[in-house]
């Protein structure tokens, strides 16, 4: 299934792409798309004749495939690849990070340059979002444990996150850092979560394009690990790690201006677009 949720900002709805990729309306079958019904309610949702599901208006906003996020955890440096062009070395461990939920924004909202910000940069990502509570977590349990995956775009502020000091956690967590969706793909439309392609162009300029197979640690391993550490409960995000080809890379580096235009997709989970603009 392709969850989403729909409507104006704080007032979304809850809904599903059928088969001629229209959104029909949940919400006389579920409240939301949240914690509780990935882990309670997905069985109702499927037992659901689609075609007789409202019908919603072409061009309607779409909002973070998931409501309600309690957590929203990052990987960093998670591709063999980007952390070669970045010169970094190749983690031991994952190197574990947070966005807080108010950079969270829909697929297509705007992402905002935040003030004196001379550094935003734009991150293609693999979302994976968590569908039962659990901790300690065994590798080889960890995928039942998998609601399903989404696009992420892990906007980040290098200055912020590089050379201010401290944790990077105040590069990647502004406003509208976290553009979410457009859907959330249940985890049995995905054959392989680490055989998927993944794009993202500034302008039409494609700078990333890679695949989720050149992952240093695999969605069961961050899974497992990232539950030694906290309990994961149903609703949770994971943003798993870029490609190479962010701005940070580019030589001379590249970075984001008002007016530029951000594409991003990856292969089964949809496409975003975010117009960026300044913050006031």
């Amino acid at each position: 299934m392709k969850l989403v949720r729909f409507g104006a900002k704080g007032a979304e709805k809850p809904g599903i792409i059928d088969v001629t990729g229209r959104i029909r309306d949940l919400s006389g079958v579920v409240t939301d798309i949240n914690g509780h019904v990935l882990a309670h309610e997905l069985d109702k949702i499927r037992a659901v004749d689609v075609n007789t599901l409202p019908l919603v208006d072409e061009g309607v906003r779409y909002g973070a495939c998931v409501g309600n996020i309690g957590k929203f955890i990052c990987i960093g440096l998670n591709y063999s690849d980007h952390a070669a062009e970045t010169g970094a070395a190749i983690p031991e461990e994952p190197i574990v990070f947070n966005k807080w939920t108010s950079a969270i924004v829909g697929p297509n909202d705007n992402v905002e340059i935040p003030r004196h910000s001379q550094k935003t940069d734009w991150e293609v990502e693999l979302g994976v979002v968590i569908g039962k509570d659990g901790r300690y977590i065994d590798k080889a349990d960890a995928m039942d444990y998998v609601a399903g995956y989404c696009v992420i775009n892990d906007v980040s502020e290098r200055e912020y996150q590089i050379e201010r000091g401290g944790t990077w956690d105040k590069g990647k967590g502004c406003d509208t850092f976290g553009p979410i969706g457009p859907w959330l793909v249940t985890r049995d439309e995905i054959a392989d979560p680490h055989q998927l392609h993944m794009w993202l162009e500034v302008d039409g300029k494609r700078y990333q394009d890679g695949n989720t197979n050149t992952m240093i640690f695999d969605v069961p391993t961050i899974i497992s690990y990232l539950s030694q550490f906290m309990s994961l409960q149903a609703g949770d995000v994971i943003s798993t790690g870029t490609p190479p080809g962010v701005g940070l890379g580019q030589k001379p580096p590249v970075y984001l201006q008002a007016g530029q235009v951000m594409r991003l997709g990856i292969a089964g989970l949809g496409e975003q677009e975010q117009h960026v603009i300044q913050a006031l």
